[in-house]
Parts: C-alpha cells; structure tokens; sequence
C-alpha cells in the first residue's frame, strides 16, 4: 500500500463513538484483571464471542487466578475447553498459568516483550493485555484492525496479507500518546472492524470516521489485490480431530479404540488424526490400549 498522511480525527472519533457503542463484553468491564483479559484473547482466537462469553465466564468463576488454573490438570482443562475448537490452545494457556505462576509471582506481566516469552503468547495476544488489561499504549493489529486502517488510511476495500512492521507502524501512528487514551483507541479499532466496518458488508452510514475515510472518498473501490485462502472444514483433519476429542473430553474413563473408531469412517485419515492428538499430547494411550484425554492422572486400573 502506498503511505498516506493519518486521518487527524481517526483515533478521536473512533474511541468517541467506542464510549457510546461498544458491546457489553464481560472481559470488558471494570474490574476485570490482566489475567481475565489474557484467558479471553487465548479464547477469542479464530472463535466468535458468542461461544467464548459462557466458557469465559465459568473458567473465570473456577480459576480466578493463574496459579488455580495452574493448579489443574491438563485433562480437565482441556476438557474445561469445551468445544471451542483448538484445543491446544487450552493447553498452551495452561503452560502460561504454569509460568505465570511459578516465575511472574501470579501476577500476569504488562510488559509486552515478557508477555511474548511466555507460552503460547505472541505478538498480538502480548499487546492486547498491555493495552486492554494494564491500559498501556500498545498498539493491537489483527485482522479487523487491519482491515480499518487499509480502508480509513490507505484507500483499499481490504488489508491484503500481514505485513507486521508496517501494520504495527500503521496502528502506532494513529494512537495518542496518553497511555490510557490510547487503550481506547486500540479497542475502538478493533470493535469499529468487528461491528461496523465489516469485510462483506460495511455500514459506512454508521462509521464514525467516513468523513475521513479515503475508501469512502474513493468510491469504495473493490479490492483486487490478494486475498487469504478460505480454509474449509467438513471432511479435514481439523474436523476428524474434533469429533475424536468429543468422545474423550466426555468419557469419564479411557476409552477402547473401537470408540474412536466409530465417529469416522475412513479409517487411514482416522488414524492419523489420533496420531497426531497422540504427538501433540492432547490424548495418551493407556497399558491396556484404551485412550484418553492427555495428562489424565491415574487412568491404567479403571
């Protein structure tokens, strides 16, 4: 993309209009802790909120803090995990607990590059508890953000693929430089890219910044540039995996493989799928041959 000045009043009116209209999110709310905000951004992950919200608040009822989380075993929090997808993303928000716990006294870092050594946490998730739980200034990209400032800045209807350093240069640019503001802005973008600014169906009416936006004053012209492969589902490894995990994350005993082997017919895909839950340790193989969910104490007697 070719560089542009930066709308003056991007940042403003958008964390304006944030204040007026953001959604009702509960790792929003006053009194959420770093740690909330953590263990919401590991399960916003490639989910919708919709089926984060409930997990969310039943994981923060059962392990308010990293060290009771910490405390669990790796079965029941991947069991905990439920079905929102990924399940190795339980487990490395697990390990995160671990080291939080052990080296960061149970308190989660606000420094963005110590968020980035731990666990399962990289450069977005560490500036998205900077900014959304310690309130500092960090700018946050992801695909929503991204998608604002390709239109509001750069003129084009969509971002194109990441490119890190001039996307986190992009953001930076338009935050304040006040800590606290600048929190707002970042959430504010993210919320204007989620809601209103949307990738099929922009409701440009409603934008708080189409008065700035050069997408809007182009004529909002059709993106031709290079788009992200669309990754199906039905009939992958991913959907195989799943089903497997279903019949684990529920059974209260290891199962025989006969069980596994009924959720999928095709019995090579199947089978390599269960070797890979195998390698990965989200399952384990009893003495006996039975299987269950990784790290599930004392099951070779049931």
């Amino acid at each position: 993309m070719l560089h542009r000045p930066v709308p003056a009043g991007l940042g403003v009116r958008s964390a304006e209009w944030f204040r007026a209209h953001a959604r009702d999110l509960p790792w929003r709310r006053p009194g959420t802790t770093p740690w909330a905000v953590l263990v919401s951004e590991f399960m916003l992950q490639q989910t919708p909120v919709s089926r984060v919200e409930p997990v969310w608040l039943r994981w923060m009822e059962q392990w308010p803090v990293p060290s009771a989380l910490a405390a669990e075993s790796r079965a029941e929090v991947v069991r905990a995990w439920g079905k929102l997808g990924y399940p190795r993303r339980a487990m490395r928000l697990h390990a995160a607990a671990q080291a939080i716990a052990t080296e960061h006294d149970d308190r989660v870092p606000s420094d963005v590059a110590t968020l980035e050594a731990l666990p399962g946490v990289g450069s977005y998730t560490a500036r998205a508890v900077a900014a959304f739980g310690y309130g500092l200034r960090a700018p946050v990209v992801d695909t929503n953000v991204r998608r604002v400032v390709a239109r509001a800045v750069h003129g084009a209807g969509d971002a194109g693929p990441a490119r890190t350093k001039a996307d986190l240069a992009d953001v930076d640019a338009l935050l304040p430089g006040n800590d606290a503001e600048a929190a707002v802005v970042s959430a504010a973008l993210m919320e204007l890219g989620a809601v209103v600014c949307t990738a099929r169906s922009p409701r440009c009416a409603e934008c708080p910044v189409q008065v700035e936006c050069a997408w809007v004053a182009a004529g909002r012209p059709e993106y031709t540039g290079p788009r992200r492969p669309v990754q199906g589902f039905a009939g992958t490894d991913r959907q195989v995996r799943g089903r497997l995990m279903d019949v684990l994350r529920v059974a209260e005993h290891p199962v025989p493989k006969a069980a596994l082997d009924a959720v999928w017919a095709d019995g090579p895909q199947r089978d390599r799928c269960l070797d890979s839950l195998l390698v990965d340790g989200l399952a384990e193989q009893t003495a006996d041959g039975r299987f269950a969910l990784g790290g599930t104490a004392a099951h070779t007697t049931d």
